[in-house]
């Protein structure tokens, strides 16, 4: 497994290693004892599939706030997608900076997302299918988002129309009218 580290404290984009003949590939999306020699220790509780029909919906940005914040392992199971991932720990060097990486089939990578994150992603091929490890169990009290298109974050989607969003996410607040409940430790 490649791992790779972001900018972004606890922001990591692992690689998992392909092995491949003629009828396609075998790969570990994740592997709990291989990764705890690298100090990533997550216990994951909830497994999430989805599927967004259109070029440029966007999902997010979303968070699960305290006592059911997630960590993510975020992976592409078909089509391209762009993920983002918004540093919310108050006190953190890199609050409200972002960090995104293009997500798809092909290039197998996957992002680990701490809590204390905003999250989303925008499709970049029709028929785009997300998967993600959640380390806690989805809580509707808990459930959270900020704008996508916030300018003090200034995320360039790289969409190329309009972005299809749901009415929660096209009424989220700013981040300058939202108190994070996550903080910095270290």
């Amino acid at each position: 497994m490649k791992i790779e580290e972001t900018g972004l404290s606890g922001l990591k984009v692992l690689t998992p290693l392909r092995f491949g003949d003629t009828r396609g590939f075998f790969s570990e999306s994740w592997n709990k004892r291989l990764l705890a020699r690298h100090g990533i220790e997550f216990d994951f509780v909830q497994d999430n599939h989805s599927l967004s029909a259109a070029v440029n919906t966007v999902r997010g940005l979303h968070f699960q706030a305290p006592p059911h914040a997630q960590t993510k392992l975020v992976r592409c199971g078909k089509g391209r997608l762009f993920d983002v991932a918004v540093d919310i720990r108050a006190g953190s060097p890199t609050f409200g900076k972002w960090f995104g990486i293009e997500l798809s089939f092909e290039n197998g990578k996957q992002l680990l997302v701490p809590a204390g994150f905003l999250h989303g992603f925008s499709t970049r091929a029709p028929e785009t299918e997300i998967i993600y490890k959640c380390t806690d169990y989805y809580d509707a009290a808990a459930d959270g988002a900020v704008r996508f298109d916030d300018p003090a974050i200034g995320v360039d989607w790289g969409l190329s129309g309009p972005a299809i969003l749901s009415d929660k996410d096209r009424a989220a607040p700013l981040l300058r009218d939202f108190a994070t409940p996550f903080i910095c430790e270290g």
